[in-house]
């Protein structure tokens, strides 16, 4: 099983992460890690941090000759800022921010003589080593056939329409567009002047990303116990994200103003290609906790960023007296930069739920067993 753990601060040294159970014998491309961390540090509205930091992944272990050997794998994103904080005197922070960690965060450590400890960690800067741990799994999906992708479907309450389009067009739209949505210029334009607006009034937009993986075979999961199903594990995955407050699997919600007859994906068979098939996919390609074949779909909303250059009210810790929440440099909006780290700490569940059916210690084994499962021909999964 693949494990992972991410240690560091925002303006320390760096950030690093170690991964276990990656199995032996993965070719592995420090490119697509770097590109996936870049993508992390993209996006419109993004703040001048991402100007001074260019996310590297400098693996320390785990890999010999281009391959994974087995053990453990150690990869640092140094900070390149480190050098303008060494030794600098920073002022305090005593201005909790509504919507962090900060003020739960300092008195339940006890760290209330200056909340920076508290921000330093709690920092979605820590995400750079998740999406570095998840950058290394999808190249084992990728071994697989098995694509994630994600899209942002709604931008501070501008919806995005990508009804009518195949999964292919709008992952090819997306990956060309600058909010990484596949929207026509129009919608672009209003949606590029509503960051604008929020960046001139110090406000912050929020919005929300479809994931799709596709294609995924199924079995992926298991109805056997909670913990084994597979929308659990995504769903706790995804909610451990900074900023991230919901998440729901194909209609979601919209299951509670659907009847049973329209919520349903019917089941079909072809005697042609031996195949079983679906015409909908309304479970977002999950049922009983596991894949069945289809694409899985997936939406999870991020609130605004909490850190506002017109802050709103807050208590001076020390005082108590009323005061403006402290400003820290921050992003008006990092919804796309969200998709891509969703897209790489995702494919660690994805991952582990193949390697407990296929199971080995090297590629090379999971791989035959996996090429080898009669099961998955039934299925039409690609």
């Amino acid at each position: 099983m693949i494990e992972y753990i991410t240690a560091g601060e925002s303006h320390g040294r760096g950030l690093s992460v170690i991964v276990k159970g990656i199995p032996s014998n993965l070719k592995i491309d420090p490119d697509f890690i770097d590109k996936e961390l870049a993508a992390r540090q993209s996006g419109y509205g993004r703040g001048s941090r991402m100007k001074i930091e260019s996310d590297k992944a400098d693996i320390i272990s785990g890999v010999a000759g281009g391959v994974t050997n087995g053990a453990p794998i150690n990869i640092i994103i140094w900070n390149k800022d480190y050098e303008n904080w060494k030794g600098k005197v920073t002022e305090k922070v005593v201005r909790p921010r509504p919507g962090h960690a900060d003020l739960i965060g300092s008195h339940k450590y006890g760290m209330t003589d200056d909340v920076r400890r508290v921000l330093e960690r709690s920092s979605a800067r820590e995400t750079s080593a998740r999406v570095a741990a998840g950058a290394v799994s999808r190249l084992f999906l990728k071994e697989f056939g098995i694509g994630i992708f994600s899209h942002v479907v709604n931008w501070g309450g501008i919806e995005v329409d990508t009804s009518g389009m195949t999964y292919e067009e709008i992952r090819t739209m997306a990956a060309g567009s600058e909010i990484r949505s596949a929207c026509n210029s129009e919608t672009l334009a209003k949606i590029k002047a509503l960051i604008d607006g929020a960046k001139v009034s110090g406000d912050t937009i929020g919005g929300v990303i479809e994931t799709i993986i596709s294609p995924v075979p199924p079995f992926l999961g298991s109805y056997q116990t909670f913990g084994e199903k597979l929308d659990g594990r995504i769903a706790g995955t995804v909610l451990g994200l900074q900023a991230v407050k919901g998440i729901e699997f194909g209609l979601g919600f919209r299951y509670g103003s659907t009847h049973g007859k329209n919520a349903h994906d019917e089941i079909f068979y072809n005697d042609k290609t031996g195949k079983y098939y679906r015409k909908t996919n309304n479970a977002g390609g999950i049922e009983g906790g596991m894949t069945n074949g289809s694409p899985v779909v997936f939406r999870s909303v991020m609130k605004p960023i909490p850190t506002l250059m017109s802050p709103l009210m807050s208590v001076n810790i020390e005082t108590k007296a009323p005061e403006s929440a402290s400003t820290e440099r921050s992003d008006v909006s990092a919804v796309a930069a969200c998709g891509t780290v969703i897209e790489n700490i995702v494919a660690v569940d994805i991952a582990n739920a193949l390697i407990a059916r296929y199971g080995g210690d090297s590629l090379e084994l999971i791989k035959s067993n996996f090429e080898n499962d009669p099961a998955i021909g039934m299925f039409a999964w690609r």
